[in-house]
């Protein structure tokens, strides 16, 4: 098995399911007493969240271009970034580096696809929601993405924030995501992509009533076939 070098800590909480999933997916896989071989570099959030706030994507960028390194350093044979806001800055973090890069978006949309589905509700940070880079991957896929509208996007950002990126989940919070979820239905969702690492802890497939598409949970899929190829 190729060596994984997962970039995480955005949020610490996604990085232990990344840590989890992988080392379910492997057992499934190859039984035994395999594990996955990992490298994971995780950092401090806070500063990042911050600039993320002052709209300072640069720094953002020049932090982990340099936090990757230290993955390439140990050995890493393939890059994941446990992150799916972060991936709008792969090309600055993996400038320079002839690595593979497991991309979030490319797995969630050909995951989508292999379902015979077209229409995901996407719910993800107001930055994901907002900006075009794993939109219009999606987009370039054939998919039709629903993103919630100003007001909702908010409440779907409030509670990652203030939540689910320190491991809390409310009955509150799900009730507001599943509200969300409706009227995105009634515009025609077919399914709903969890564009960002955390939501799992709120939607999932007992509680959705539509086809989901858990980005971190398919993201650790594609890791391991890539590291078992």
């Amino acid at each position: 098995m190729k060596k994984i070098g997962i970039l995480g800590g955005m949020s610490a909480t996604s990085t232990q399911i990344y840590y989890r999933t992988l080392h379910s997916l492997t057992q499934a896989e190859l039984g035994g007493l395999h594990s996955p071989n990992l490298l994971i570099r995780s950092v401090d959030f806070a500063p990042l969240a911050q600039h993320m706030d002052d709209g300072n994507w640069t720094a953002i960028g020049e932090c982990l271009r340099e936090e990757v390194q230290t993955l390439v350093a140990g050995g890493a044979e393939l890059i994941v970034l446990a992150t799916n806001t972060m991936h709008k800055l792969k090309d600055q973090i993996m400038q320079g580096l002839d690595l593979p890069f497991i991309h979030i978006a490319d797995a969630t949309a050909t995951a989508v696809l292999s379902a015979g589905l077209k229409r995901p509700a996407f719910f993800a940070t107001k930055f994901t929601m907002q900006e075009t880079f794993y939109l219009d991957i999606l987009r370039r896929n054939g998919l039709e993405p629903i993103v919630p509208v100003a007001d909702q996007q908010d409440v779907i950002n409030d509670i990652i924030f203030q939540e689910l990126c320190k491991n809390i989940a409310t009955p509150e919070s799900e009730t507001a995501y599943l509200e969300i979820l409706s009227s995105l239905q009634a515009q025609g969702a077919d399914s709903v992509i969890l564009g960002c690492t955390e939501v799992c802890l709120l939607l999932n497939a007992q509680n959705a009533g539509i086809p989901v598409f858990d980005t971190t949970f398919i993201h650790c899929q594609a890791a391991l076939r890539a590291a078992l190829d």
